[in-house]
Protein backbone atom coordinates (compact mmCIF):
# COMPACT_ATOMS: atom_id res chain seq x y z
CA UNK A 1 0.00 0.00 0.00
CA UNK A 2 1.40 3.23 -1.09
CA UNK A 3 2.12 5.71 1.73
CA UNK A 4 -0.30 8.60 2.33
CA UNK A 5 0.82 12.01 1.31
CA UNK A 6 -0.15 14.99 3.78
CA UNK A 7 -0.77 18.43 2.05
CA UNK A 8 -0.91 21.45 4.45
CA UNK A 9 -2.38 24.51 2.88
CA UNK A 10 -3.64 28.50 4.55
CA UNK A 11 -7.45 28.20 5.50
CA UNK A 12 -8.63 31.06 3.33
CA UNK A 13 -10.56 31.76 0.10
CA UNK A 14 -7.07 32.43 -2.02
CA UNK A 15 -5.46 29.69 -0.93
CA UNK A 16 -7.76 26.98 -0.81
CA UNK A 17 -8.74 28.38 -4.93
CA UNK A 18 -5.10 27.98 -5.69
CA UNK A 19 -4.58 25.06 -4.11
CA UNK A 20 -7.49 23.39 -5.42
CA UNK A 21 -6.35 23.96 -9.50
CA UNK A 22 -4.10 21.51 -9.07
CA UNK A 23 -4.01 17.76 -8.61
CA UNK A 24 -7.62 16.13 -9.12
CA UNK A 25 -7.19 14.45 -6.21
CA UNK A 26 -8.43 17.70 -4.65
CA UNK A 27 -11.49 17.50 -6.52
CA UNK A 28 -12.37 14.11 -7.02
CA UNK A 29 -11.29 11.88 -4.46
CA UNK A 30 -11.95 10.23 -1.13
CA UNK A 31 -9.46 11.87 1.47
CA UNK A 32 -9.61 13.24 5.19
CA UNK A 33 -8.70 16.70 6.50
CA UNK A 34 -7.62 18.54 10.13
CA UNK A 35 -8.48 22.15 10.49
CA UNK A 36 -6.57 23.40 13.63
CA UNK A 37 -6.95 27.08 14.73
CA UNK A 38 -3.51 27.44 15.41
CA UNK A 39 -0.55 26.15 18.51
CA UNK A 40 -2.30 23.76 20.85
CA UNK A 41 -0.54 25.20 23.80
CA UNK A 42 -2.91 28.27 23.17
CA UNK A 43 -6.01 26.17 23.85
CA UNK A 44 -6.74 25.12 20.15
CA UNK A 45 -9.15 23.79 18.51
CA UNK A 46 -9.05 21.09 15.88
CA UNK A 47 -12.15 19.41 13.73
CA UNK A 48 -11.25 16.32 11.46
CA UNK A 49 -13.65 15.13 8.40
CA UNK A 50 -13.32 13.48 5.16
CA UNK A 51 -15.05 13.99 1.76
CA UNK A 52 -14.81 13.20 -1.73
CA UNK A 53 -14.71 16.76 -2.81
CA UNK A 54 -12.08 18.43 -0.71
CA UNK A 55 -11.95 21.89 -2.53
CA UNK A 56 -15.60 22.43 -2.34
CA UNK A 57 -16.07 21.40 1.15
CA UNK A 58 -13.05 23.65 2.35
CA UNK A 59 -15.30 26.24 0.11
CA UNK A 60 -18.14 25.27 2.49
CA UNK A 61 -16.71 25.65 5.58
CA UNK A 62 -14.81 28.89 4.73
CA UNK A 63 -18.49 29.87 4.55
CA UNK A 64 -19.51 28.66 7.92
CA UNK A 65 -19.21 30.85 10.81
CA UNK A 66 -19.01 27.57 12.76
CA UNK A 67 -15.30 27.22 11.14
CA UNK A 68 -13.78 31.02 11.42
CA UNK A 69 -11.73 30.23 13.52
CA UNK A 70 -9.39 28.00 11.74
CA UNK A 71 -6.20 28.75 10.79
CA UNK A 72 -4.66 25.57 8.55
CA UNK A 73 -6.11 22.91 6.92
CA UNK A 74 -4.33 19.32 6.71
CA UNK A 75 -5.85 17.02 4.15
CA UNK A 76 -4.69 13.33 3.82
CA UNK A 77 -4.04 11.88 0.54
CA UNK A 78 -3.73 8.32 -0.27
CA UNK A 79 -4.15 6.64 -3.74
CA UNK A 80 -5.98 3.49 -1.81
CA UNK A 81 -8.57 5.43 -0.54
CA UNK A 82 -12.25 4.54 -0.42
CA UNK A 83 -15.03 5.76 1.49
CA UNK A 84 -14.95 3.27 4.39
CA UNK A 85 -11.50 3.97 4.42
CA UNK A 86 -11.89 7.40 5.14
CA UNK A 87 -14.65 7.22 7.49
CA UNK A 88 -12.65 4.68 9.65
CA UNK A 89 -9.47 7.18 9.07
CA UNK A 90 -11.71 10.00 10.31
CA UNK A 91 -12.35 8.13 13.25
CA UNK A 92 -9.78 7.10 14.54
CA UNK A 93 -8.24 10.81 14.39
CA UNK A 94 -11.33 12.35 16.34
CA UNK A 95 -11.02 9.45 19.04
CA UNK A 96 -6.90 9.53 19.57
CA UNK A 97 -7.07 13.69 19.45
CA UNK A 98 -9.73 13.81 22.08
CA UNK A 99 -7.57 11.65 24.02
CA UNK A 100 -4.60 13.12 23.12
CA UNK A 101 -6.27 16.58 25.11
CA UNK A 102 -3.58 19.08 22.93
CA UNK A 103 -6.37 20.55 20.77
CA UNK A 104 -10.33 20.89 21.87
CA UNK A 105 -12.27 18.96 19.11
CA UNK A 106 -14.95 20.14 17.52
CA UNK A 107 -16.38 17.34 15.95
CA UNK A 108 -20.07 16.02 17.05
CA UNK A 109 -19.92 11.98 17.74
CA UNK A 110 -22.73 10.98 16.00
CA UNK A 111 -20.62 9.70 13.05
CA UNK A 112 -18.35 7.52 14.64
CA UNK A 113 -17.64 4.31 13.05
CA UNK A 114 -16.26 1.01 13.24
CA UNK A 115 -17.10 -0.52 9.97
CA UNK A 116 -15.80 -3.87 8.35
CA UNK A 117 -14.37 -3.48 4.82
CA UNK A 118 -12.17 -5.11 2.22
CA UNK A 119 -8.32 -5.28 3.62
CA UNK A 120 -9.46 -3.22 6.98
CA UNK A 121 -6.32 -4.62 8.58
CA UNK A 122 -4.15 -3.33 6.28
CA UNK A 123 -5.87 0.26 6.19
CA UNK A 124 -5.45 0.36 9.80
CA UNK A 125 -1.44 -0.19 9.60
CA UNK A 126 -1.57 2.81 7.53
CA UNK A 127 -3.48 4.98 10.21
CA UNK A 128 -0.06 4.57 12.38
CA UNK A 129 1.57 5.97 9.63
CA UNK A 130 -0.89 9.21 9.21
CA UNK A 131 -0.57 9.88 12.88
CA UNK A 132 2.87 9.85 13.30
CA UNK A 133 2.89 12.38 10.16
CA UNK A 134 0.47 14.62 12.02
CA UNK A 135 2.78 14.04 15.36
CA UNK A 136 5.84 15.28 13.82
CA UNK A 137 3.31 18.73 12.90
CA UNK A 138 2.59 19.45 16.24
CA UNK A 139 -1.11 17.88 15.31
CA UNK A 140 -0.74 15.35 18.28
CA UNK A 141 1.26 15.66 21.26
CA UNK A 142 1.97 11.79 23.01
CA UNK A 143 2.53 8.41 21.43
CA UNK A 144 -0.58 6.42 20.35
CA UNK A 145 0.21 3.81 23.45
CA UNK A 146 -0.37 6.95 25.99
CA UNK A 147 -3.39 8.27 24.28
CA UNK A 148 -5.40 4.90 24.52
CA UNK A 149 -4.15 4.59 28.34
CA UNK A 150 -5.22 7.94 29.55
CA UNK A 151 -8.50 8.72 31.10
CA UNK A 152 -9.43 11.59 28.07
CA UNK A 153 -9.33 8.27 25.87
CA UNK A 154 -11.29 6.07 28.12
CA UNK A 155 -13.70 7.98 29.18
CA UNK A 156 -14.29 10.51 25.70
CA UNK A 157 -17.48 10.69 24.16
CA UNK A 158 -16.03 10.08 20.93
CA UNK A 159 -17.02 6.29 21.39
CA UNK A 160 -17.51 3.39 18.35
CA UNK A 161 -20.97 2.35 20.31
CA UNK A 162 -21.80 -1.40 20.35
CA UNK A 163 -24.86 -2.28 19.17
CA UNK A 164 -26.50 -2.92 22.29
CA UNK A 165 -25.40 0.28 23.42
CA UNK A 166 -26.38 2.07 20.21
CA UNK A 167 -29.63 0.53 20.22
CA UNK A 168 -30.33 1.77 24.25
CA UNK A 169 -28.98 5.31 23.03
CA UNK A 170 -31.11 5.35 20.25
CA UNK A 171 -34.37 4.07 22.08
CA UNK A 172 -33.71 6.55 25.12
CA UNK A 173 -33.21 9.73 22.63
CA UNK A 174 -36.38 8.63 21.07
CA UNK A 175 -38.04 8.60 24.31
CA UNK A 176 -36.80 11.48 25.70
CA UNK A 177 -37.96 13.45 22.70
CA UNK A 178 -41.67 11.72 22.79
CA UNK A 179 -41.82 12.41 26.75
CA UNK A 180 -40.62 16.10 25.82
CA UNK A 181 -43.36 16.95 23.00
CA UNK A 182 -45.79 15.51 25.97
CA UNK A 183 -44.67 16.49 28.88
CA UNK A 184 -44.49 12.80 30.29
CA UNK A 185 -42.34 11.95 32.78
CA UNK A 186 -39.56 9.11 32.40
CA UNK A 187 -37.31 6.70 34.16
CA UNK A 188 -35.14 4.51 32.17
CA UNK A 189 -32.35 1.81 33.80
CA UNK A 190 -29.22 0.61 31.34
CA UNK A 191 -28.19 -2.27 33.60
CA UNK A 192 -24.72 -4.56 32.71
CA UNK A 193 -21.76 -6.22 33.98
CA UNK A 194 -18.37 -4.82 34.86
CA UNK A 195 -17.08 -3.69 31.82
CA UNK A 196 -20.40 -3.82 29.76
CA UNK A 197 -19.71 0.53 29.12
CA UNK A 198 -22.33 1.85 31.09
CA UNK A 199 -20.15 4.92 31.68
CA UNK A 200 -19.47 5.10 27.88
CA UNK A 201 -22.94 5.21 26.86
CA UNK A 202 -23.65 7.95 29.40
CA UNK A 203 -21.27 10.26 28.23
CA UNK A 204 -21.85 9.35 24.48
CA UNK A 205 -25.50 10.54 25.42
CA UNK A 206 -24.48 13.72 27.08
CA UNK A 207 -22.70 14.87 24.28
CA UNK A 208 -25.22 13.33 21.65
CA UNK A 209 -27.94 15.77 23.14
CA UNK A 210 -25.62 18.34 23.43
CA UNK A 211 -25.21 18.44 19.82
CA UNK A 212 -28.72 18.04 18.62
CA UNK A 213 -29.36 20.94 21.08
CA UNK A 214 -26.43 23.13 19.30
CA UNK A 215 -26.53 22.23 15.98
CA UNK A 216 -24.78 24.39 13.40
CA UNK A 217 -27.07 23.96 10.00
CA UNK A 218 -23.87 24.52 8.02
CA UNK A 219 -22.42 21.35 9.48
CA UNK A 220 -22.80 18.38 7.27
CA UNK A 221 -24.09 15.59 9.52
CA UNK A 222 -23.17 12.09 7.84
CA UNK A 223 -26.73 10.88 6.42
CA UNK A 224 -26.07 6.65 7.24
CA UNK A 225 -25.17 7.57 11.04
CA UNK A 226 -28.08 6.07 12.98
CA UNK A 227 -28.24 9.13 14.66
CA UNK A 228 -28.49 11.73 11.66
CA UNK A 229 -32.46 11.76 12.12
CA UNK A 230 -32.32 13.43 15.17
CA UNK A 231 -30.68 16.54 13.41
CA UNK A 232 -33.49 18.30 12.70
CA UNK A 233 -34.87 21.99 13.85
CA UNK A 234 -37.54 20.92 15.81
CA UNK A 235 -35.94 18.46 18.42
CA UNK A 236 -33.27 21.12 18.72
CA UNK A 237 -35.84 23.08 19.71
CA UNK A 238 -36.92 20.81 22.39
CA UNK A 239 -33.88 20.69 24.02
CA UNK A 240 -32.39 23.99 23.60
CA UNK A 241 -33.40 24.72 27.41
CA UNK A 242 -33.11 21.42 29.07
CA UNK A 243 -30.80 21.52 31.95
CA UNK A 244 -29.11 17.64 31.58
CA UNK A 245 -26.81 16.50 34.39
CA UNK A 246 -24.36 13.69 34.96
CA UNK A 247 -24.67 12.31 38.87
CA UNK A 248 -21.44 10.48 39.76
CA UNK A 249 -21.59 9.64 43.36
CA UNK A 250 -18.03 8.68 43.32
CA UNK A 251 -15.01 11.23 43.73
CA UNK A 252 -12.08 9.82 41.99
CA UNK A 253 -14.58 8.96 38.96
CA UNK A 254 -16.35 12.13 38.76
CA UNK A 255 -12.93 14.40 38.93
CA UNK A 256 -11.73 12.24 35.95
CA UNK A 257 -14.84 12.81 33.58
CA UNK A 258 -14.95 16.24 35.08
CA UNK A 259 -11.35 16.69 33.06
CA UNK A 260 -13.32 15.39 29.73
CA UNK A 261 -16.23 17.29 30.29
CA UNK A 262 -14.12 20.13 30.58
CA UNK A 263 -12.00 19.66 26.95
CA UNK A 264 -15.55 18.52 25.48
CA UNK A 265 -17.17 21.72 23.36
CA UNK A 266 -21.12 22.11 24.51
CA UNK A 267 -20.16 20.16 27.62
CA UNK A 268 -19.10 21.40 30.30
CA UNK A 269 -17.64 20.51 33.99
CA UNK A 270 -20.60 22.26 35.96
CA UNK A 271 -22.47 19.30 34.55
CA UNK A 272 -21.15 16.50 36.47
CA UNK A 273 -22.45 16.49 40.25
CA UNK A 274 -22.71 15.08 43.37
CA UNK A 275 -25.70 13.65 44.57
CA UNK A 276 -25.68 15.94 47.42
CA UNK A 277 -25.46 19.00 44.90
CA UNK A 278 -28.31 17.59 43.13
CA UNK A 279 -30.32 17.70 46.37
CA UNK A 280 -29.29 21.41 47.35
CA UNK A 281 -29.90 22.81 43.92
CA UNK A 282 -32.04 25.76 43.42
CA UNK A 283 -32.84 25.18 40.32
CA UNK A 284 -34.45 21.54 39.30
CA UNK A 285 -33.12 19.28 36.32
CA UNK A 286 -34.37 18.40 33.35
CA UNK A 287 -32.96 15.03 33.30
CA UNK A 288 -30.52 13.36 35.38
CA UNK A 289 -27.71 11.28 34.23
CA UNK A 290 -26.68 9.13 36.94
CA UNK A 291 -23.58 6.83 37.10
CA UNK A 292 -23.11 4.06 39.24
CA UNK A 293 -26.73 4.20 40.77
CA UNK A 294 -25.69 0.72 43.14
CA UNK A 295 -22.88 4.01 45.05
CA UNK A 296 -25.77 5.96 46.41
CA UNK A 297 -26.15 6.60 49.48
CA UNK A 298 -29.14 5.61 51.86
CA UNK A 299 -29.44 7.21 55.33
CA UNK A 300 -26.59 6.02 57.29
CA UNK A 301 -23.43 7.80 58.95
CA UNK A 302 -21.59 9.51 56.18
CA UNK A 303 -18.25 10.55 55.52
CA UNK A 304 -17.57 13.17 58.08
CA UNK A 305 -20.31 15.24 60.08
CA UNK A 306 -21.00 17.91 57.55
CA UNK A 307 -22.73 15.26 55.36
CA UNK A 308 -24.78 14.00 57.75
CA UNK A 309 -26.05 17.58 58.25
CA UNK A 310 -26.31 18.01 54.75
CA UNK A 311 -28.34 14.76 54.43
CA UNK A 312 -30.63 16.18 57.05
CA UNK A 313 -30.78 19.39 55.82
CA UNK A 314 -31.60 17.82 51.88
CA UNK A 315 -34.49 15.69 53.41
CA UNK A 316 -36.31 18.43 55.09
CA UNK A 317 -36.18 21.13 52.21
CA UNK A 318 -37.43 18.69 49.65
CA UNK A 319 -39.99 16.66 51.54
CA UNK A 320 -40.67 19.09 54.60
CA UNK A 321 -39.72 16.69 57.12
CA UNK A 322 -36.07 14.49 57.88
CA UNK A 323 -37.52 11.04 56.75
CA UNK A 324 -34.76 8.78 57.25
CA UNK A 325 -36.76 6.67 54.86
CA UNK A 326 -35.49 8.52 52.12
CA UNK A 327 -32.30 8.32 49.81
CA UNK A 328 -29.96 10.03 47.45
CA UNK A 329 -32.22 8.22 44.59
CA UNK A 330 -35.26 10.09 46.16
CA UNK A 331 -33.65 12.96 46.10
CA UNK A 332 -33.17 12.76 42.02
CA UNK A 333 -36.16 11.88 41.21
CA UNK A 334 -37.51 14.73 44.08
CA UNK A 335 -35.20 17.00 41.31
CA UNK A 336 -35.84 16.14 38.14
CA UNK A 337 -38.52 14.97 35.26
CA UNK A 338 -36.51 12.31 33.70
CA UNK A 339 -33.68 9.74 34.87
CA UNK A 340 -31.96 7.40 33.31
CA UNK A 341 -29.67 5.26 35.65
CA UNK A 342 -26.82 3.28 35.10
CA UNK A 343 -26.40 0.02 37.57
CA UNK A 344 -25.11 -3.17 38.53
CA UNK A 345 -26.43 -4.44 41.22
CA UNK A 346 -23.52 -6.81 42.20
CA UNK A 347 -21.09 -3.99 42.39
CA UNK A 348 -22.46 -2.43 45.67
CA UNK A 349 -19.56 -2.40 48.45
CA UNK A 350 -20.84 -0.69 51.44
CA UNK A 351 -23.82 -0.52 53.70
CA UNK A 352 -24.58 2.94 53.30
CA UNK A 353 -25.11 1.84 48.93
CA UNK A 354 -28.59 1.67 48.28
CA UNK A 355 -30.26 -1.48 49.43
CA UNK A 356 -31.12 -4.10 47.00
CA UNK A 357 -34.65 -3.86 46.79
CA UNK A 358 -34.38 -0.33 46.09
CA UNK A 359 -32.15 -1.27 42.71
CA UNK A 360 -34.50 -4.17 41.95
CA UNK A 361 -37.73 -2.07 42.59
CA UNK A 362 -35.80 0.64 40.06
CA UNK A 363 -34.99 -2.31 37.45
CA UNK A 364 -38.77 -3.66 37.56
CA UNK A 365 -40.40 0.02 37.09
CA UNK A 366 -38.37 0.39 34.14
CA UNK A 367 -38.84 -3.00 32.88
CA UNK A 368 -42.47 -2.16 33.34
CA UNK A 369 -42.68 0.91 30.73
CA UNK A 370 -40.19 -1.10 28.49
CA UNK A 371 -37.31 1.28 29.52
CA UNK A 372 -34.60 -1.26 30.70
CA UNK A 373 -31.52 -1.90 28.45
CA UNK A 374 -29.40 -4.87 29.50
CA UNK A 375 -25.65 -4.74 27.71
CA UNK A 376 -24.16 -7.53 27.59
CA UNK A 377 -20.85 -7.16 25.23
CA UNK A 378 -18.18 -7.23 27.43
CA UNK A 379 -15.68 -4.16 26.36
CA UNK A 380 -13.03 -4.15 28.96
CA UNK A 381 -11.75 -7.29 29.53
CA UNK A 382 -10.52 -9.17 26.39
CA UNK A 383 -11.31 -12.49 27.50
CA UNK A 384 -14.93 -11.55 27.07
CA UNK A 385 -18.46 -12.13 29.45
CA UNK A 386 -16.91 -15.76 30.05
CA UNK A 387 -14.45 -14.17 32.52
CA UNK A 388 -16.71 -12.09 34.22
CA UNK A 389 -18.83 -15.00 35.03
CA UNK A 390 -16.41 -17.22 36.13
CA UNK A 391 -15.36 -14.41 38.23
CA UNK A 392 -18.23 -14.02 40.44
CA UNK A 393 -19.32 -17.68 40.42
CA UNK A 394 -15.53 -18.39 41.95
CA UNK A 395 -16.23 -15.68 44.47
CA UNK A 396 -19.54 -17.80 45.18
CA UNK A 397 -17.90 -20.49 45.54
CA UNK A 398 -19.38 -22.49 42.22
CA UNK A 399 -16.00 -23.60 40.60
CA UNK A 400 -15.04 -27.35 40.27
CA UNK A 401 -11.45 -28.11 40.08
CA UNK A 402 -10.31 -27.33 36.31
CA UNK A 403 -13.30 -25.20 35.56
CA UNK A 404 -11.68 -22.44 34.53
CA UNK A 405 -12.76 -21.43 31.14
CA UNK A 406 -11.22 -20.47 27.71
CA UNK A 407 -9.89 -17.22 28.06
CA UNK A 408 -8.03 -16.66 24.96
CA UNK A 409 -4.60 -15.13 25.43
CA UNK A 410 -6.07 -13.20 28.35
CA UNK A 411 -3.11 -13.48 31.45
CA UNK A 412 -5.02 -15.13 34.49
CA UNK A 413 -2.19 -16.12 36.99
CA UNK A 414 -1.99 -17.10 40.61
CA UNK A 415 0.83 -16.19 42.28
CA UNK A 416 2.09 -17.82 45.53
CA UNK A 417 4.97 -14.94 45.85
CA UNK A 418 3.66 -11.55 46.42
CA UNK A 419 7.33 -9.72 45.31
CA UNK A 420 6.73 -11.97 41.99
CA UNK A 421 3.43 -10.52 41.58
CA UNK A 422 4.76 -6.87 42.37
CA UNK A 423 7.82 -7.14 40.03
CA UNK A 424 5.61 -8.63 37.12
CA UNK A 425 3.00 -6.08 37.36
CA UNK A 426 5.97 -3.16 36.84
CA UNK A 427 7.16 -4.94 33.83
CA UNK A 428 3.76 -5.04 32.51
CA UNK A 429 3.11 -1.64 33.29
CA UNK A 430 6.69 -1.02 31.63
CA UNK A 431 5.55 -2.53 28.43
CA UNK A 432 1.84 -1.49 28.24
CA UNK A 433 1.32 1.19 30.66
CA UNK A 434 -1.91 0.86 33.67
CA UNK A 435 -0.19 -1.76 35.47
CA UNK A 436 -1.63 -1.32 39.15
CA UNK A 437 -1.59 -3.63 42.47
CA UNK A 438 -5.12 -3.53 44.45
CA UNK A 439 -6.49 -5.28 47.11
CA UNK A 440 -9.51 -5.62 49.20
CA UNK A 441 -9.41 -3.36 52.59
CA UNK A 442 -7.89 -6.12 54.64
CA UNK A 443 -5.59 -3.72 55.93
CA UNK A 444 -5.17 -0.65 58.13
CA UNK A 445 -4.47 2.87 56.54
CA UNK A 446 -1.42 3.51 58.90
CA UNK A 447 0.23 6.17 56.34
CA UNK A 448 -2.82 8.12 55.92
CA UNK A 449 -1.93 9.92 59.43
CA UNK A 450 2.01 8.83 59.48
CA UNK A 451 3.88 8.91 56.27
CA UNK A 452 6.30 6.65 57.27
CA UNK A 453 4.36 3.63 57.89
CA UNK A 454 3.17 0.89 55.69
CA UNK A 455 0.37 -0.57 55.58
CA UNK A 456 0.65 -3.97 53.70
CA UNK A 457 3.30 -6.35 54.98
CA UNK A 458 3.81 -9.66 53.18
CA UNK A 459 6.19 -12.16 51.67
CA UNK A 460 8.75 -9.12 52.95
CA UNK A 461 7.04 -6.46 50.70
CA UNK A 462 6.05 -3.60 52.45
CA UNK A 463 3.63 -1.50 50.17
CA UNK A 464 1.36 1.62 51.50
CA UNK A 465 -2.36 2.10 50.53
CA UNK A 466 -3.01 4.66 47.93
CA UNK A 467 -1.66 7.98 49.20
CA UNK A 468 -4.51 9.89 47.33
CA UNK A 469 -8.28 9.28 46.28
CA UNK A 470 -8.01 11.94 43.46
CA UNK A 471 -7.15 10.11 39.79
CA UNK A 472 -4.57 7.52 41.89
CA UNK A 473 -3.87 5.26 38.52
CA UNK A 474 -2.65 8.26 36.77
CA UNK A 475 -0.86 9.65 39.85
CA UNK A 476 3.24 9.43 39.96
CA UNK A 477 2.94 7.88 43.71
CA UNK A 478 1.06 4.56 42.41
CA UNK A 479 4.40 2.28 41.69
CA UNK A 480 4.88 1.85 45.83
CA UNK A 481 1.44 1.45 46.69
CA UNK A 482 -1.91 -0.54 46.43
CA UNK A 483 -5.27 1.16 45.22
CA UNK A 484 -8.45 0.12 47.54
CA UNK A 485 -12.10 -0.60 46.12
CA UNK A 486 -12.61 3.32 46.08
CA UNK A 487 -10.02 4.45 44.00
CA UNK A 488 -10.42 1.77 41.00
CA UNK A 489 -14.39 1.50 40.88
CA UNK A 490 -15.30 2.64 37.28
CA UNK A 491 -11.59 3.12 35.80
CA UNK A 492 -9.91 0.57 33.44
CA UNK A 493 -6.18 -0.89 33.62
CA UNK A 494 -4.21 -3.43 31.14
CA UNK A 495 -3.15 -5.45 34.12
CA UNK A 496 -4.85 -5.85 37.79
CA UNK A 497 -2.49 -7.37 40.47
CA UNK A 498 -4.95 -8.16 42.88
CA UNK A 499 -4.63 -8.92 46.39
CA UNK A 500 -7.26 -10.90 48.12
CA UNK A 501 -6.60 -9.95 52.10
CA UNK A 502 -7.45 -12.36 55.10
CA UNK A 503 -11.19 -10.91 55.04
CA UNK A 504 -12.56 -13.28 52.64
CA UNK A 505 -11.52 -17.31 53.13
CA UNK A 506 -12.91 -20.57 52.34
CA UNK A 507 -14.33 -23.52 54.05
CA UNK A 508 -12.63 -27.01 52.20
CA UNK A 509 -15.45 -28.89 54.32
CA UNK A 510 -18.53 -27.22 53.00
CA UNK A 511 -17.10 -25.26 49.77
CA UNK A 512 -18.33 -22.14 51.09
CA UNK A 513 -16.44 -18.67 51.04
CA UNK A 514 -16.87 -16.91 54.24
CA UNK A 515 -15.13 -13.19 55.91
CA UNK A 516 -13.07 -12.57 58.74
CA UNK A 517 -15.08 -9.70 60.52
CA UNK A 518 -11.89 -8.62 62.28
CA UNK A 519 -9.72 -8.61 59.00
CA UNK A 520 -11.96 -6.05 57.03
CA UNK A 521 -10.87 -2.80 57.93
CA UNK A 522 -13.11 -0.52 56.27
CA UNK A 523 -15.07 1.05 58.97
CA UNK A 524 -17.81 2.26 56.50
CA UNK A 525 -17.83 -1.02 55.12
CA UNK A 526 -19.00 -3.05 58.35
CA UNK A 527 -21.17 -0.25 60.27
CA UNK A 528 -24.18 -1.17 61.36
CA UNK A 529 -27.44 1.72 60.33
CA UNK A 530 -28.29 3.29 63.82
CA UNK A 531 -30.51 5.79 62.03
CA UNK A 532 -32.29 3.05 59.87
CA UNK A 533 -31.95 0.25 63.08
CA UNK A 534 -30.38 -2.35 60.32
CA UNK A 535 -27.48 -4.66 61.91
CA UNK A 536 -25.15 -6.03 58.87
CA UNK A 537 -24.43 -9.92 59.68
CA UNK A 538 -21.40 -11.45 58.28
CA UNK A 539 -23.64 -12.75 55.09
CA UNK A 540 -24.32 -9.01 54.68
CA UNK A 541 -20.71 -8.58 54.73
CA UNK A 542 -19.78 -11.24 52.85
CA UNK A 543 -21.82 -9.91 50.12
CA UNK A 544 -19.92 -6.80 49.97
CA UNK A 545 -16.57 -8.25 50.67
CA UNK A 546 -17.35 -10.58 47.43
CA UNK A 547 -18.97 -7.97 45.48
CA UNK A 548 -15.51 -5.65 46.08
CA UNK A 549 -13.23 -8.44 44.79
CA UNK A 550 -15.42 -8.52 42.07
CA UNK A 551 -15.00 -5.56 40.96
CA UNK A 552 -11.26 -5.63 41.77
CA UNK A 553 -11.02 -8.58 39.66
CA UNK A 554 -12.56 -7.28 36.42
CA UNK A 555 -10.52 -3.98 36.40
CA UNK A 556 -7.92 -5.86 33.41
CA UNK A 557 -8.24 -5.50 29.94
CA UNK A 558 -5.44 -7.50 29.14
CA UNK A 559 -4.81 -9.75 32.17
CA UNK A 560 -5.47 -9.95 36.14
CA UNK A 561 -2.78 -11.90 38.66
CA UNK A 562 -3.73 -12.78 41.57
CA UNK A 563 -2.43 -13.23 44.93
CA UNK A 564 -4.74 -14.67 47.65
CA UNK A 565 -3.54 -14.59 51.80
CA UNK A 566 -6.18 -17.57 53.38
CA UNK A 567 -3.98 -21.02 52.46
CA UNK A 568 -7.33 -22.28 51.56
CA UNK A 569 -8.81 -19.70 49.66
CA UNK A 570 -5.87 -20.03 47.87
CA UNK A 571 -6.22 -23.54 47.07
CA UNK A 572 -9.46 -23.02 46.37
CA UNK A 573 -8.37 -20.75 43.53
CA UNK A 574 -5.72 -22.72 42.30
CA UNK A 575 -7.99 -25.56 41.39
CA UNK A 576 -10.55 -23.66 39.59
CA UNK A 577 -7.54 -22.12 37.83
CA UNK A 578 -5.96 -25.31 36.87
CA UNK A 579 -2.36 -25.56 36.45
CA UNK A 580 -2.62 -23.23 33.22
CA UNK A 581 -3.11 -20.43 36.16
CA UNK A 582 -0.32 -20.70 38.37
CA UNK A 583 2.46 -17.37 38.29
Amino acid sequence: MTPSEIERLAFDSDAVSAWARGSEHRRNWPVVYVLDSGDAANGASVYVGETVNAASRMRQHLASPAKAGFRSVRVVIDETFNKSACLDLESHLIRWLAGDGAFTVMNGNEGIVDAQYYERDLYREGFAEVFEQLRAEGIFQRSIPEIENSDLFKLSPFKVLTPEQAIAVEDIVDGLIEDLATGAASTSVIEGHPGTGKTIVAIFLMKLLADIRDHDEADEIEPDSMFAEYFVPENRELLARLRIGFVVPQQSLRESIRQVFRKTPRLGAAQVVTPFEVGESDEPWDVLIVDETHRLNQRANQSSGINNRRFTAINERLFGVDDPAKTQLDWIRARSAHQIYLLDAEQTVRPADLPQAALRELVARAQASHRRYPLTTQMRVRAGADYVAFVRALLRGEMAAGSRPDLGDYELRLFDDLGEMQREILQRNAEHGLARLVAGYAWEWKSNTNKDAFDIELDGVRLRWNSTTKDWINSRAWIDEVGSIHTVQGYDLNYAGVIIGPDLRFDPRTRRLFIDRESYRDKKGKENNKQLGIVYSDDDLLTFIRNIYGVLLTRGMRGTYVYVCDPTLRAYVASALGPAGRG
